[in-house]
């Protein structure tokens, strides 16, 4: 990278450390480097996208943050709350930058652009602009910044689009991107349809990632007005579960085994999908077992309340390994109930990132669609919990109760998703695979609840626990 001569790079250092999307709160770092993707627009606003590189003091790694900022000649005191700082940049002269995904007039400069990309991949700016076919974007539509997301940061334009700004990038094609044109182009019900993306051409691949240098800033997909959010829908059945202590978890008016047949239903035909449209093959069961015995190995000294589990959890993954070789695909790779929404036509599945843990090139390996299976079946078991941690004022009797009835909750919504998911009863292997990919699921689980949630370890610890005593 070279250095952007305008800026000085400490400026970025407490504007990092108080967003909700920075990821390295906590550790002591450095801003090694700021760059200057593009430049959009003419004058007031001016959007400058920047790549600015963090080199942090515990390990000498790196990362790359895309910081996008709106320049003013004057003060804007409307976006005081956003205020980044003043500089002389060279081209531009004195500005006054703030945070531009806060200013509706440097969001509709993206916008703007994307407009231009209508008969092809068009070059704003510095940037490449691409939409896809078959939606005429509302161009003059507001921009509004979602206020909950964390990871990343996105813009609603009116009821057309949303804009999702990528914060954390590498060289390579992001699979939120890539997942989602496959997904519109076979015009899947069960995506926000991908409308356009937007990168940048010229960064060095980080080690093991593609030997494209192409950068993805961001995708522009569409508005689901009716949506919810899936966590929230399956929160809300537990509460009216537990206000009314005489209902079964089948008789409560919150019931939620329809919708989490439904959901298997959708998470089927979105794995049928990118079957066809991506690379298949198959690893040995041998390996994927091993990984899972490593990543144990490493989360024994972090958790060690897994230990009185660890000879179940082994002969579990033994068992795993003894399956032959197993199908991998493209799957969703980070599949939860905070990334699904339920709108008047049905579930969507969303965020096709992965697990942001992982390198770019470990989230772009195919893996078995049995993962994102478990992944929503852990889910469901932290949905009954987090509801249950809301009544702490409850006596012991009381909450044992509490959760009896989430453990029925849990179970009943369970089967019900992986019926559905399935087409009907797993064969022997089905459920072995399951049962390893969740148990894996809840050693990762319990690894961050020990390092972030220490109170709350006891919740994967308890689902270890089950599955041991079932195997």
């Amino acid at each position: 990278m070279s250095g952007h001569p305008g800026i000085d790079p400490t400026v970025f250092g407490p504007y990092l450390t108080r967003t909700r999307w920075f990821g390295g709160k906590g550790r002591d770092f450095a801003v090694s480097d700021v760059r200057r993707l593009g430049l959009l627009g003419d004058g007031n606003p001016v959007l400058d996208v920047l790549l600015v590189e963090l080199t942090y003091a515990d390990d000498a790694t790196t990362e790359l943050y895309q910081v996008p900022l709106s320049y003013y000649t004057e003060p804007e005191h409307r976006l005081d709350h956003a205020f980044v700082g003043w500089w002389g940049d060279p081209d531009l002269g004195w500005v006054h930058a703030y945070d531009a995904l806060h200013d509706r007039a440097a969001t509709r400069l993206w916008l703007q652009a994307f407009g231009a990309a209508a008969d092809g991949p068009a070059e704003v700016g510095g940037l490449v602009f691409h939409r896809t076919p078959g939606h005429d974007l509302d161009l003059e539509a507001a921009g509004t910044l979602f206020t909950g997301e964390q990871s990343n940061s996105s813009i609603a334009f009116g009821e057309d689009s949303v804009l999702k700004v990528f914060r954390k990038v590498t060289a390579g094609p992001n699979p939120d991107i890539t997942t989602h044109e496959a997904l519109t182009l076979a015009d899947s019900p069960d995506v926000a349809h991908l409308y356009g993306w937007v990168e940048w051409r010229g960064l060095e691949p980080a080690a093991g990632a593609t030997s494209s240098t192409t950068v993805h800033l961001g995708m522009l997909q569409q508005f689901l007005r009716t949506a919810t959010d899936g966590w929230d829908l399956a929160l809300t059945s537990v509460r009216n579960l537990y206000a009314d202590p005489e209902l079964a978890a089948r008789e409560a008016g919150g019931d939620f085994s329809g919708e989490a047949g439904r959901l298997g239903d959708t998470l089927r035909e979105v794995h049928a999908v990118l079957r066809e449209r991506f690379e298949t093959s198959t690893v040995p069961a041998s390996f994927t077992a091993g990984q899972m015995h490593a990543r144990l190995d490493a989360a024994l000294p972090v958790a060690p309340l897994l230990a009185p589990h660890e000879a179940a959890l082994r002969a579990l993954f033994d068992r795993l390994a003894g399956l032959g070789d197993l199908p991998v695909q493209r799957v969703h790779g980070d599949l939860h109930l905070g990334q699904t929404l339920r709108t008047a036509l049905g579930w969507k599945i969303v965020d096709f990132e992965g697990e942001p843990a992982k390198t770019l090139a470990e989230r772009l390996l195919p893996d078995s669609p049995w993962r994102d299976v478990a992944g929503m079946l852990r889910s469901f078991d932290y949905a009954a919990h987090a509801v249950e941690r809301s009544h702490d004022e409850l006596d012991e009797t009381a909450l044992a109760e509490i959760r009896l009835r989430g453990a029925e909750w849990v179970e009943r919504n369970q089967r019900y998703f992986l019926a559905s998911y399935a087409g009907g009863d797993l064969t022997p292997d089905e459920r072995t695979l399951v049962t390893a990919y969740t148990a894996d699921k809840a050693v990762y689980e319990s690894v961050y609840e020990t390092r972030n949630r220490p109170t709350w370890v006891d919740i994967p610890l308890a689902a270890v626990a089950r599955i041991g005593a079932s195997t």
